[in-house]
């Protein structure tokens, strides 16, 4: 199993990879990014998170630099490179070198880079036996920007969030607004069920539109489950029946403890393992169809 990196197209060795130290994204973190994994070899939706990639491309103002067939053959070209039975791929764009300053109209050179690792396999235990949340007051970085709800590198808060919660013994950390409405996790979206209907957060908080959870929403509504888009509060974490998070690289992962409470009977929730299974059908569906 191996690591491969590919900057502007080419590939060049992982151990003396880098870029220039007046890029904006080592400067500022002035950049996008996408991950996903492989199933099978394959990267998985990655139509949808070339589109996410574009239109985060597009709030942050930065430009691509190559068109999808040109980002696919290079995410190909490193997959092969890597030759990993199964893979992490991070796909980046920077808005390269510019005059040194917080200015962006001058000299932008975009650069891309696909960074491919051998996917780690998620502990048993997580799906067996659930997670703890812990909740956190934080403002993200592109709060109340014309950006919120874009995929940026600049993940400093996410960090100190996720270390607080850590501290507390939680898996994962809960951002909550200002408001004392529940996000998103520091690198998930979170659901709840209430009497039988999932809850998850808008996206017009300036959450991001995770992959995972689109398809979590569409497989609950093939499976006849009913599903709010919607504000909930601590109070409605703590008094669920189930929770769970969703991301690219471990799917649907149970929550059974919010700050210290036991939600429902403390273990993972029959609807969360069922939605857990109809997203893998879902995501069958969705690799046939991109291998056309």
């Amino acid at each position: 199993m191996g690591t491969s990196v590919s900057i502007d197209g080419v590939l060049v060795d992982p151990g003396t990879a880098s870029v220039p130290v007046m890029d904006r994204g080592f400067l500022y973190g002035d950049s996008a990014f996408e991950v996903t994994r492989t199933y099978g070899g394959q990267p998985f939706a990655l139509g949808a998170h070339l589109v996410r990639l574009r239109r985060s491309c597009e709030r942050l103002g930065i430009a691509v630099g190559a068109p999808d067939d040109a980002l696919r053959a290079e995410i190909a070209a490193a997959l092969d490179a890597a030759a990993n039975p199964e893979s992490y791929v991070r796909v980046i764009v920077t808005r390269g070198v510019t005059e040194i300053g917080l200015g962006v109209g001058q000299g932008q050179t975009t650069r891309r880079i696909v960074v491919v690792l051998p996917l780690p396999a998620q502990p048993a235990a997580l799906y067996e036996d659930g997670v703890e949340l812990a909740t956190v007051m934080t403002a993200r970085s592109l709060d109340g920007t014309g950006a919120a709800g874009a995929k940026a590198s600049n993940y400093l808060p996410n960090i100190l969030s996720l270390a607080s919660a850590r501290a507390r013994g939680g898996y994962e950390a809960l951002s909550v607004g200002a408001g004392g409405e529940i996000l998103e996790g520091a690198t998930s979206n979170v659901f709840i069920v209430r009497d039988g209907t999932v809850w998850t957060p808008p996206l017009e908080l300036g959450i991001l539109e995770g992959i995972t959870r689109g398809l979590v929403l569409d497989a609950a509504r093939d499976e006849g489950v009913e599903v709010e888009q919607r504000l909930f509060f601590p109070h409605d974490l703590y008094t669920a029946a189930e929770a769970f998070i969703t991301s690219s690289l471990r799917e649907v992962v149970p929550v059974v403890r919010a700050d210290g409470v036991v939600l429902g009977d403390g273990r993972p929730g029959a609807l969360t393992r069922r939605l857990h299974a109809a997203f893998r059908r879902c995501a069958e569906d969705v690799l046939a169809s991109e291998r056309g």
